[in-house]
């Protein structure tokens, strides 16, 4: 969709409005002067700064909990090569805090049972082979024994599992494209017509919930207190360090020799050479560059063939780009091929 505002930057992610990503754009993007535009997938997101049609895009990477959004991981290597010239260029970290919304029922029949212990689903009594099951942190505000589905993102359910297998076992599962989604959804009550009136729930903020009328029913249902969700700001243009495109001064005004910064570069091995990857990963430690994660995804080449993401951090020699080209140029030695995805101002606090 095109830029209605040309006074403004047009920023793409992954919505509705209210999600996690939204408050990432919101946060990162002073919004008198740039316009914060909605997507329905983080395809949609690539597709709008490929196109132009957006300069930057926001995007959910990894969760600190759950580990990564591995549909980002897939745009990323791009396979089908649909985003040649899209190169990460910043990030933003947000503690994510989720809650259960939904709409509680005025049924005074559901108010009897007795759905607010752990004990009630049979999941916190210990078993042979779980001794000491996992509690949740925190416990629902009413019952919820009218909930018969559940919609929220894969990474939110994963992140809620232990309330999730206390509380609504059993219950169904609705994975959607993102947890304000999730909240449209149930507002709507459109999609839940094979349902009884209020009979679904969703995993989302508590600012979807201002924003779409529900109920919060319980808040803070990740497993984990310290639960932060990390998001990537990508760009369209030539994927090195030489490009002077805008850039947004929030996000990069440090220029500094001792700012650190991280990048990201995808390769692929010969699986059949012996210590292929562990030469391919010894190239970054020959130039400087700590490891600092990696993951991989099928190649879709041939079964059992894997493309690499390593994610290095350094200083200034990723500044650099002739340093960059010679870990590159090293690099080609010991892989089958490999991208420079970009490269960025670490804002992690550790």
């Amino acid at each position: 969709m095109a830029n209605t505002n040309a006074s403004k930057t047009l920023i793409a992610y992954l919505g509705p409005p209210s999600s996690y990503t939204h408050q990432a754009a919101a946060d990162s993007f002073n919004t008198t002067k740039y316009e914060l535009e909605a997507q329905g997938s983080i395809a949609d997101v690539f597709h709008a700064v490929q196109d132009s049609s957006a300069t930057f895009g926001v995007v959910p990477f990894e969760n600190s909990s759950n580990g990564p959004v591995i549909f980002t991981l897939d745009l990323l290597i791009d396979r089908a090569e649909d985003f040649p010239e899209i190169h990460v260029c910043g990030e933003a970290y947000m503690d994510v805090q989720h809650c259960l919304l939904g709409r509680v029922p005025t049924n005074p029949a559901h108010e009897d049972r007795d759905t607010l212990s752990p004990h009630s689903s049979g999941c916190a009594t210990p078993t042979r082979t779980k001794p000491n099951p996992r509690e949740p942190r925190s416990k629902p505000f009413t019952s919820l024994a009218h909930i018969q589905r559940v919609y929220t993102h894969p990474q939110a359910f994963g992140q809620c599992e232990a309330f999730l297998s206390t509380y609504l076992k059993g219950v169904e599962r609705r994975e959607v494209s993102s947890t304000s989604r999730a909240a449209s959804i149930v507002a709507k009550g459109s999609e839940e017509e094979d349902l009884p009136s209020g009979a679904a729930a969703a995993i989302s903020s508590a600012l979807a919930a201002d924003v779409h009328g529900l109920t919060i029913m319980a808040t803070d249902i990740q497993d984990v207190e310290d639960n932060t969700t990390r998001f990537l700001i990508i760009q369209k243009g030539p994927v090195n360090l030489e490009y002077q495109g805008p850039l947004p001064p929030k996000l990069f005004a440090e220029t500094g020799t001792t700012t650190k910064r991280k990048a990201l570069i995808a390769f692929s091995i010969n699986h059949e050479t012996q210590g292929a990857l562990a030469n391919a990963l010894l190239v970054f430690k020959n130039h400087g560059l700590n490891v600092t994660s990696i993951n991989s995804r099928p190649s879709r080449i041939r079964p059992w063939h894997y493309i690499f993401l390593v994610e290095v951090e350094g200083k200034k020699v990723l500044e650099d780009p002739d340093l960059v080209r010679m870990a590159l140029d090293e690099l080609d030695t010991t892989t089958e091929g490999n991208k420079w995805l970009g490269c960025w101002v670490d804002r992690s606090k550790r």
